[in-house]
């Protein structure tokens, strides 16, 4: 009854993927197991010392129970495989060498652990068909993967702006993979029409990404039909979805797309 789960830093992060892990504690603990949360320091995916100690740590922490491994966090612990327990389980959202922006060689480095770690998993859960696809090219056996697909909660339709023109949203941190770039020049060739893009998302996971954004609505001239309000909480988007004419999102790749479901 009694499980450990592994995510690097806080589980308390607004993204879908920790979302999709507290959806998943939440009902392994109304099950009645306990389940002992471990949140990693360091740095992730291309992990630091601290992240590696703090993953020695939580497998000492292990010994009295199932652990099951965030993906994300799945790099600490290529320096550990041989001490990983023969149940362990590996919680995929995708693979992390998918993720856009990374130099050539940290995308070796990342399909070099994932190809090693995940054959070892008893099991691999993945939240999408496309993504247990992406898991089996790792010589994972088929019948080693689940999918299990997030949920959604009922909600009351959109009402919508209500105005001329379009209110845009687009619901995700200001990462490279997210593609906001792309969704900015696309726009920027739409100007005779009327709309008003909101994006909400986080600008300190990769501020980088975050200043480039913002630069890129100065240079192309989009300053009063952009607006960047930062990380929401479901308060805070609550009303953004109600008054939102349409959804937007110019992902790279997605293991799902929880935020557009």
């Amino acid at each position: 009854m009694q499980v450990h789960f592994v995510v690097p830093g806080s589980l308390d992060q607004r993204t879908g993927g920790y979302l999709y892990d507290r959806r998943i504690i939440e009902g392994l603990r109304a099950q009645g197991r306990t389940v002992t949360v471990h949140e990693l320091a360091g740095r992730f995916p291309l992990v630091d010392d601290a992240a590696r100690e703090a993953a020695a740590a939580a497998l000492e922490a292990m010994a009295d129970g199932l652990p099951v491994i965030d993906g994300l966090a799945l790099p600490a612990f290529a320096g550990l495989r041989i001490r990983l327990p023969r149940s362990w389980i590996a919680l995929v959202h995708h693979p992390l060498a998918l993720e856009t922006g990374l130099a050539p060689e940290q995308v070796e480095t990342l399909v070099r652990i994932e190809r090693r770690l995940l054959p070892l998993a008893r099991r691999v859960i993945v939240t999408s068909p496309h993504t247990a696809s992406d898991v089996a090219a790792y010589q994972v056996p088929a019948a080693r993967i689940g999918v299990v697909l997030p949920g959604t909660d009922p909600a009351p339709l959109a009402r919508g702006s209500g105005g001329r023109g379009f209110a845009l949203l687009c619901v995700a941190s200001l990462t490279p993979r997210k593609g906001h770039l792309v969704l900015l020049e696309a726009l920027a060739g739409l100007v005779d029409l009327e709309w008003h893009l909101t994006c909400a998302g986080s600008p300190e996971r990769d501020p980088q990404t975050a200043q480039a954004i913002g630069a890129a609505i100065a240079r192309l001239g989009l300053d009063d039909r952009v607006s960047l309000v930062g990380e929401q909480d479901e308060a805070g988007l609550a009303p953004l979805y109600d008054q939102a004419d349409l959804f937007v999102l110019a992902s790279y790749h997605e293991g799902y797309g929880m935020v557009l479901a």
